[in-house]
């Protein structure tokens, strides 16, 4: 299998970028980012692209792919609707639609979240927004295309957010990582269970196209 990976350098993206690397089904990553990861891998083909709302310049780099894991995000946090759609949604669309035109039997993960608003109605922006987004990539062309909407992720093995805020929260939060995962099995995570569900999920395919927490729990901890 060979994969297109965007978002490598985030908290999400580094976990699903050494699940890829980890498992011998996976041929080929392709990182998209707009600065360099710092991994070196016989694996890894890493391009450096600084405009997400084009990908004119490198559309002949997508062809050729299997799947593709979209991890890019931003919390809303301070952002009106306007902005952050057009983070999370054209973003997206855009990068959607280059895979596609370059890759047509392509399947697309989506990295969305918990709460994510399919009816684009609620009174959460970002649930909105986000669910505006599921629908519109649900709505392609795609060989399959399936929405991830994990709960908490706890980074391991040294990921860290690139958020400041974020890190602090992590720091704290982790420490009873251990106790939420006894008393929540089905809807806490770890970077390296949420980046091996995205890996079987673009091999193996999934029974439903919206991937909730318990959902991801059940195939990132699968042995």
């Amino acid at each position: 299998m060979k994969v297109i990976l965007f978002g490598a350098t985030g908290m999400i993206g580094q976990g699903a970028l050494r699940a890829c690397l980890a498992d011998a089904s996976v041929e080929r990553v392709l990182s998209i980012s707009r600065s360099p990861g710092g991994v070196s891998d016989a694996k890894l083909r890493e391009v450096i692209h600084r405009d997400f709302s084009d990908y004119g310049a490198i559309a002949p780099e997508l062809a050729g792919y299997d799947a593709c894991l979209f991890c890019l995000g931003v919390s809303a946090a301070g952002m009106d609707e306007a902005a952050y759609s057009r983070i999370t949604y054209d973003v997206t669309l855009a990068a959607a639609r280059a895979v596609l035109a370059a890759s047509p039997g392509v399947t697309f993960l989506y990295v969305s979240g918990a709460g994510t608003d399919s009816s684009e109605k609620g009174r959460a922006m970002w649930a909105r927004v986000k669910g505006r987004t599921e629908n519109a990539l649900l709505a392609m062309p795609f060989k399959a295309a399936y929405m991830l909407r994990p709960g908490y992720i706890q980074p391991v093995d040294g990921i860290v957010s690139k958020t400041p805020l974020y890190r602090v929260a992590y720091a704290t939060l982790g420490t009873l990582f251990p106790l939420w995962k006894a008393i929540a099995p089905r809807h806490v995570l770890t970077t390296t269970e949420l980046g091996r569900a995205m890996v079987a999920v673009a091999r193996d395919g999934a029974p439903k196209r919206v991937l909730e927490s318990p959902d991801l729990v059940a195939v990132g901890r699968r042995d």
